[in-house]
């Protein structure tokens, strides 16, 4: 067991991670800015250490100051969280090389399927169903450019090898603009990731956001705690989340889950991670995989009883898997609302003093948010402030107690996007289950 953990991090995620902790009798170490000295999970935290000013780049993606508060508290493990570090190579291989235990896959796994060229190699290997495409970076000359285009066909999406969080793509509809957007992406790719390699791939229509959550050990063993859909999105973040995703047929939905968990295997992956697919016409297309917790994961907890954060800790600490495949029993459905501290019209950032708080309650609803009456909103962050996440015996018993849940929460001071999420926990379509990844971004521009 690990003794004592470093939560590199800040905001709902954090205390997430510190609550598992404590319950693990895990110390833990609290690294904060200078603006969020005031944050729960530090209050709550065994000990805390300030690591740099409000900017991130000065303090939570700060490596040496993360590395020297774990060696000044004797923390012997690191807990990315999402965003920030959770995803970056070179901080896990730092940790490491440090002598501390990173709570996350090997650096080498990291950089593989971090690289969207490489992660899709790996996964076509492991016999994971993929978009057709270019399956490598395009070449320079502009002939097998359209070449590789005409044989996929049109429309088709130019993104870059080293991108995420939708940056990086472009959709091209016809052949005399295709060059143009190759080139262009290459450019943003280099100025943005510093890396300009780009990869084409059959840009589809209709799609739904199918995600697959998976637990490995490093030891061989891997499982999937099924899947996930995330397709409410709007410019390509996600806004809603359930689980499991509704009407998909089971067989396809099986043999995408079991080639998930072969792959794990396959790459020697170690912790909690995503496979990330687009769903249509009754087949999956591998887009990439979050070597992470991640932000929806209290969805798949909720229909599977399974503590996420807690395996991920007893891995790091070199526990075989705690679960076989058999053991895990789906049960249910669940949703998840994301609530951002944002003008529900414009979008933009809306921080300040929350003035008054209240959660929602009741049977089958769970908060995970950091917030309480008094707290400052910081407007150096991201916007999220709290998930609120409902579960039911079935579908529409989830969906119903979301509604009641939305209808009872409570957040004065600042503006929210709670008044979106009502209108759209009572959309007849999304009611009705399996909207596109474009659903939302049309409803909104209507």
């Amino acid at each position: 067991m690990l003794s004592k953990v470093l939560i590199a991090n800040r905001g709902e995620i954090a205390l997430r991670i510190l609550r598992a902790c404590k319950e693990l009798g895990i110390n833990t170490v609290a690294v904060h800015s200078k603006v969020d000295a005031d944050l729960k999970h530090v209050r709550l935290a065994d000990e805390s250490v300030c690591i740099g000013p409000n900017s991130a780049a000065e303090s939570y993606l700060n490596i040496p100051a993360i590395i020297s508060a774990m060696e000044v508290t004797g923390a012997v493990a690191v807990h990315p969280g999402y965003g920030f570090l959770a995803e970056n190579a070179n901080f896990a291989e730092q940790v490491e090389r440090s002598g501390f235990t990173f709570i996350g896959p090997t650096p080498d796994v990291i950089r593989l399927m971090g690289d969207k060229v490489s992660a899709i190699a790996a996964m076509q290997a492991a016999g994971v169903p993929t978009v057709p495409g270019s399956n490598g970076a395009l070449s320079e000359d502009p002939a097998e450019i359209i070449a590789v285009a005409r044989e996929v066909g049109y429309p088709v999406i130019i993104k870059a090898a080293a991108g995420g969080g939708g940056r990086g793509m472009r959709v091209v509809h016809a052949e005399p603009h295709l060059l143009g957007a190759v080139s262009l992406t290459r450019s943003e790719a280099q100025a943005a990731f510093g890396d300009g390699r780009v990869y084409l791939e059959k840009f589809l229509e209709t799609p739904r956001h199918v995600e697959v959550q998976v637990l490995a050990d490093g030891q061989g063993n891997a499982i999937h705690l099924g899947d996930r859909d995330c397709s409410l999105q709007r410019r390509h973040q996600k806004v809603i989340e359930e689980a499991p995703a509704p009407d998909i047929p089971e067989a396809a939905r099986r043999e995408v889950l079991e080639a998930c968990v072969r792959a794990c295997v396959d790459i020697g992956y170690r912790g909690a991670g995503t496979f990330e697919f687009l769903y249509e016409n009754g087949a999956y297309y591998f887009i990439e995989m979050n070597t992470r917790i991640q932000v929806e994961h209290p969805v798949t907890e909720m229909i599977t009883g399974v503590d996420l954060v807690r395996e991920q800790l007893l891995i790091a600490g070199g526990e075989p898997l705690s679960l076989r495949q058999e053991e895990v029993i789906f049960r249910g459905h669940a949703f998840e609302c994301r609530i951002n501290a944002e003008d529900p019209v414009s979008f933009l950032p809306s921080p300040g003093t929350v003035t008054a708080y209240h959660p929602p309650g009741g049977n089958g609803v769970r908060v995970d948010s950091h917030l309480y009456t008094g707290y400052q909103v910081p407007p150096n962050y991201d916007s999220l402030i709290a998930k609120i996440i409902t579960y039911g015996r079935n579908r529409d018993n989830a969906l119903a107690r979301m509604r009641n849940a939305l209808d009872e929460l409570i957040v004065e001071g600042i503006k929210t996007n709670t008044d979106l999420h009502r209108e759209l926990v009572r959309d007849g379509e999304f009611r009705r289950g399996g909207v596109s990844i474009h659903y939302l971004e049309k409803k909104l521009n209507s």
